[in-house]
């Protein structure tokens, strides 16, 4: 389902919509209500690449986030499994 932006705030927003559609989301632009234009990717998105950007954007979000003294990512994956 595309993300509807009216045409005030798509304005003001344009390098981050454009970005977005790049991305390979659909952005519709309305004015008073009604839809007036669409943002889409100029290319269809390359699963495999949207895949690894996905992966960065994770990493980067864990980044300065400690699991706390003494625990390892392995004990509580283990713990998750019980």
């Amino acid at each position: 389902m595309p993300t509807t932006f009216g045409l005030f705030e798509a304005k003001n927003r344009l390098s981050e919509l454009v970005d977005r559609a790049a991305r390979g989301e659909e952005i519709v632009i309305t004015r008073r209500g009604e839809e007036v234009a669409r943002l889409v990717p100029a290319h269809k998105p390359d699963a495999r690449a949207q895949a690894q950007a996905l992966v960065q954007r994770i990493r980067r979000s864990r980044t300065g986030h400690a699991l706390g003294q003494g625990v390892s990512l392995q004990e509580l994956i283990a713990e998750g499994r019980r």
